[in-house]
């Protein structure tokens, strides 16, 4: 008679005879998804330092400089007095902010991993991320724009129309030219995305980026970086805003430069995770999440650029 066989793909398996022992295995240690470093917040490193009472509006207020006087004066007559202008405001709206989870009783008890510490991971990430999005729809409005190519407006940036090297001189010499302060030495911040930065790197041409680095320094080359260039230094980030808002739905993607006191931030609670009360009769339903109090204005336009481009890898 043939030989029978006790295998994993017959008895062991539970496809004949008994109950099944070759099972599935699963790795106990679970990874988070794909995350990106919250960046846009450190930008607003302008905050009210003498507040007069609690409310849920903050205003900051700026003086005003006297108009130059470039005339003599005359030996023998009075100057007549003039009147300092009243002072500029910036107003925060502060908001609540949060979100949480309901962790339950019998998932601590089934589940394959230890889920209260990916659970509190996954809470500080969404505050972080939350409040970081907050900040850059903030920071990305205003009236200060550079369009792609020849565009005027955003619905008619197509593909094509990628960042150069022109962008960026022209937005940091607006910057020096409205008086904005650097943010590091001569240099202002600039948050860009990838997608962009790969075309910035991929100019060709002279007064593009590329051409200086490889006759000088290959560094940045072969790590695909940006660095210091053209009187800005680079920050690249995913987490950089774009939409679909182009010509023929193309992204369109928005490049940040900015000086000191750009942004303001007004906080009356920071943001922090918290872990709620169980108070289900069972005691089976525990919150975990997080909240915060604060509010983001910008503060100083003058310090403040953007640059909407399409990108040929989007």
């Amino acid at each position: 008679m043939a030989n029978a066989y006790t295998s994993s793909t017959g008895n062991l398996a539970g496809t004949a005879g008994g109950a099944g022992l070759v099972q599935k295995a699963y790795d106990r240690l679970l990874d988070f998804a794909l995350r990106s470093e919250p960046l846009i917040r450190s930008v607003a490193d302008k905050k009210p330092t003498k507040l007069a009472n609690p409310g849920s509006t903050v205003v900051l207020q700026l003086y005003a400089d006297l108009s130059e006087q470039t005339t003599a004066l005359t030996e023998s007559t009075e100057r007549d007095s003039v009147q300092i202008a009243a002072p500029t405001s910036v107003t925060i709206t502060l908001a609540e902010y949060g979100n949480s989870v309901l962790v339950t009783r019998a998932l601590e008890l089934f589940s394959l991993a230890d889920v209260d510490p990916a659970i509190a991971n996954i809470i500080a990430f969404n505050l972080a991320g939350s409040i970081d999005t907050v900040a850059q729809t903030e920071l990305r409005g205003g009236t200060n724009v550079i369009y792609g190519g020849t565009r005027t407006n955003t619905v008619t940036i197509a593909a094509t129309d990628t960042i150069t090297s022109a962008n960026i001189r022209k937005a940091v010499a607006k910057l020096r030219s409205g008086l904005s302060v650097p943010r590091k030495g001569s240099m202002y911040w600039c948050g860009i995305h990838p997608e962009i930065s790969h075309d910035l790197r991929a100019e060709t041409g002279a007064g593009g980026w590329r051409t200086p680095h490889e006759y000088n320094s290959k560094e940045e080359i072969w790590a695909g970086e940006i660095g210091s260039y053209e009187g800005a230094y680079f920050v690249e980030s995913a987490r950089m805003f774009n939409d679909t808002d182009g010509a023929s739905s193309a992204k369109v993607y928005r490049t940040i430069l900015a000086g000191k006191e750009a942004m303001a931030e007004a906080v009356a609670e920071e943001p922090h995770v918290v872990i709620g009360p169980v108070i289900d009769q069972l005691m089976r339903f525990r919150p975990m999440g997080w909240y915060g109090v604060l509010g983001f204005k910008r503060y100083r336009e003058a310090a403040l650029y953007r640059i909407l481009n399409g990108s040929s890898v989007a």
